[in-house]
């Protein structure tokens, strides 16, 4: 596996959970993206069945795993 292969760090009922938590990993200097299956936004209550996932590079997984459980413990 590459470093630069998408890893899933993390899975959020919501799209704006996500979205926060990859503005935070943005904020470290962290790409991250959110991959989501809601029909293109026409079925946003799948994303509560199925997860919003946060996305980031293999290599950066461990550094944004340690980055979101720290966000996580502070609330």
């Amino acid at each position: 596996m590459q470093n630069d292969e998408p890893i899933c760090v993390a899975t959020y009922p919501s799209e704006i959970e996500a979205e926060t938590a990859r503005m935070k990993l943005g904020m470290a200097g962290i790409d991250a993206l959110i991959a989501k299956d809601d029909c293109g936004g026409m079925r946003p209550y799948l994303q509560t069945t199925t997860g919003v996932r946060l996305m980031v590079r293999t290599k950066d997984a461990e550094t944004a795993e340690s980055l979101l459980a720290q966000v996580n413990d502070n609330g």
